[in-house]
């Protein structure tokens, strides 16, 4: 039996679903610097034209598929904003520590500045970064501990944006959780609190 009677030819939605799968599942397997468009496309049971339509080079592809393999983050809510954002920053802490943390960092770095291929990652677009740790902040203004005009998004955002640095800058392995801590209590804090106090005279 030949293949074009074995396999239906796949084409629209679900080709692309099965390159995807394909591609999240070399990164899972071999990282960003072993996949390659040859060994997605046979496992994907297609040709590199295929793959070439759809994404112009393997770096689109594997931010594609990194966004394939990462599930949406809730934000916390214990009622306190100190513990929702340290919960938040060792969740990332967690991630970006874990081999697909490894592998999103792979992909910061082939992706070097562009900026329009960055705002593809999950952890690296702006607005729902941001619309997560407003979340976070509109509940604690919602209950007293933060005043209204700290809802801004690089003050609510300023947190995770300091612990990347650890990893995408400082190259760390991981963050300790002392660096969390004073991430928090150091940065993050005061400059909820310091957001919508009465000037000094």
């Amino acid at each position: 039996m030949s293949e074009s009677t074995s396999r239906p030819r796949r084409r629209g939605a679900a080709l692309e679903e099965a390159i995807l799968r394909a591609a999240a599942d070399e990164l899972a397997e071999s990282g960003y610097a072993g996949l390659t468009m040859d060994r997605v496309a046979a496992r994907a049971g297609t040709n590199k034209n295929a793959l070439y339509r759809r994404w112009p080079n393997r770096l689109a592809l594997g931010i594609a598929a990194y966004r394939l393999l990462t599930e949406a983050v809730r934000p916390p809510d214990t009622g306190d904003l100190r513990e929702d954002v340290l919960e938040m920053l060792r969740r990332a802490n967690r991630h970006w520590s874990s081999p697909l943390g490894g592998i999103l960092r792979e992909l910061i770095g082939a992706a070097g500045g562009a900026a329009e291929l960055l705002s593809q990652l999950p952890e690296q677009a702006t607005d729902s970064t941001a619309a997560t740790w407003l979340t976070i902040l509109g509940r604690a203004v919602a209950r007293g501990e933060a005043a209204p005009e700290a809802l801004h998004p690089r003050v609510a955002t300023v947190a995770v944006v300091l612990l990347r640095n650890e990893f995408v800058v400082r190259g760390v392995p991981t963050a300790p959780d002392d660096v969390l801590v004073e991430i928090v209590d150091e940065v993050f804090l005061p400059l909820v609190r310091q957001r919508g106090a009465p000037a000094a005279s």
